[in-house]
């Protein structure tokens, strides 16, 4: 299957060396980057070359890397049903810049996008309705971005007094941060043998 691949990648190398940055060949599976400028343009030769024929988008989804100056890299999983095969995209992007949406050549990536866009806070130029989509409405922040506190920064519960949903900030008290780390089974009512706290 490698040979396979490695075929494929110096043929689409080949074909579209504008677009093109670089490949490689992992666990059976061909991952391209490619430039952020080409990206749409890459997508439809994808999908409408006779020896690729991408013709299903699996999934997009992000990478961030806040110690980078390109943080984010956004990632695109296509199938070929015909030849069997996976391929996967990879488009460098630095915080302000804006991905062209492929909503056009795949029509699942709207959600997808959506998606990407209410996790990390990526923009995609040309989409038909970019807004939140997992998270409720007027949520602060990217939840998958690596600097958002694990424990949020809203609360949400529903108030019996008050009898509807309320928000609250989130404040933890200090005892709920204390962790010793000795064990993996930390408050747990039976410890198995050899699990006990080593001091």
């Amino acid at each position: 299957m490698s040979d396979a691949m490695n075929q494929l990648g110096a043929y689409i190398e080949g074909k579209r060396p504008d677009c093109v940055l670089s490949w490689h060949v992992a666990h059976d599976e061909l991952s391209v980057e490619v430039s952020l400028a080409s990206l749409v343009s890459f997508v439809e030769f994808l999908k409408a070359d006779r020896t690729c024929r991408f013709s299903t988008l699996v999934d997009i989804t992000a990478v961030d890397h806040p110690d980078r100056a390109k943080r984010f890299d956004v990632v695109y999983h296509f199938l070929s049903m015909y030849q069997n095969h996976r391929i996967r995209l990879h488009v460098s992007i630095l915080e302000t810049e804006m991905v062209a949406s492929i909503h056009e050549v795949h029509p699942s990536a709207n959600w997808f996008e959506r998606e990407v866009f209410d996790m990390f806070g990526i923009l995609f130029s040309g989409h038909p309705d970019l807004r939140r989509i997992l998270t409720d409405y007027g949520f602060r922040g990217y939840p998958l971005r690596k600097d958002f506190p694990t424990t949020g920064y809203t609360e949400v519960r529903y108030d019996e007094v008050q009898k509807r949903v309320v928000y609250e900030p989130v404040s933890l008290v200090q005892e709920y941060r204390q962790f010793d780390f000795m064990s993996p089974w930390e408050g747990a009512q039976y410890i198995l043998p050899g699990d006990e706290k080593k001091e």
